[in-house]
């Protein structure tokens, strides 16, 4: 019994720390800060914070603000100067540089080149190389997670939690991989009210565990999109494949939330490297 505590104290830390991360990526951030959010010592709450996330706190820090950067460089016009500032560097050449490295491309060459131009080509009937699209009959399946509420650049948070969920819990379900159902359409709905669930696509026969929720998809026809490249790019996929791929398929959807699957994730690959199939259900 005390062990289970233990690990619900742990996650509990762990959670109140994330949260303060995601809610002041523009303001300076401090270790000492940190460990007294987590109610333990500088010396340990680090070790214990690698532990149970398998990065250290400024790697988390440093992916989610190079991650909103890329975010405002995709979608935006602000100067990489004041991107810079808000995303915590003393100038345009450290971010310049510390974007470079993890997105492959400085970021004025990432506004004007990046993946996520492919998707304000008018003309993508002639480059359909581009875009992989695929459609395929798919059986049933369950989605297990945590809701999220908010913006969904900030999803990673509730993964987060439910990794830790997880591993609090010492459960261990098989599932087919990550993945996400998004429940409302962000060109129309307030960011604040963004409903999704994050958690685990289920192997066939696995139960979902109490204490979770679960969202269900039904067999069927499915258009698969997968992008290759950061997430910060999957707002302009969802923009290309349901206001330009659809309607020129011949294909109406059906009224099931669009799936997001994760072929690999921030700690295992590079964001050009990272791989999502976005699941649209067909009527």
């Amino acid at each position: 019994m005390a062990q289970r505590v233990a690990r619900a104290d742990y996650r509990e830390r762990l959670n109140r720390v994330r949260a303060y991360i995601g809610a002041h990526l523009d303001t300076p951030l401090h270790l000492d800060e940190l460990a007294d959010i987590a109610c333990l010592s500088r010396f340990h709450w680090h070790r214990v914070y690698r532990g149970l996330t398998g990065e250290t706190v400024w790697q988390t820090v440093r992916r989610l603000r190079l991650q909103r950067a890329a975010l405002e460089l995709a979608t935006g016009t602000e100067p990489v100067g004041k991107i810079a500032e808000r995303s915590g560097y003393a100038n345009a050449r450290a971010f310049s540089k510390a974007f470079r490295d993890d997105y492959g491309m400085p970021p004025l060459r990432y506004r004007a080149e990046g993946g996520h131009r492919r998707y304000d080509n008018d003309q993508w009937q002639e480059h359909t190389a581009m875009y992989d699209v695929r459609t395929e009959t798919r059986p049933a399946g369950t989605v297990r997670g945590l809701v999220h509420i908010g913006p969904y650049i900030e999803i990673s948070a509730t993964f987060d939690r439910f990794g830790a969920e997880l591993a609090a819990r010492q459960l261990q379900p098989k599932s087919k991989g990550m993945a996400a159902l998004y429940f409302d359409d962000p060109d129309i709905t307030p960011p604040e009210e963004l409903r999704a669930l994050a958690g685990l696509l289920l192997a066939e026969g696995e139960s979902a565990s109490e204490g979770f929720e679960t969202g269900e998809l039904p067999a069927g026809r499915y258009a698969i999109l997968t992008h290759k490249g950061p997430y910060a790019e999957l707002g302009k996929a969802y923009g290309w494949f349901f206001g330009a791929w659809l309607p020129g398929s011949g294909e109406t959807p059906a009224k099931v939330p669009p799936m997001e699957f994760y072929l690999n994730t921030p700690l295992d690959a590079a964001p050009p490297e990272l791989l999502t199939e976005i699941h649209m259900a067909l009527a």
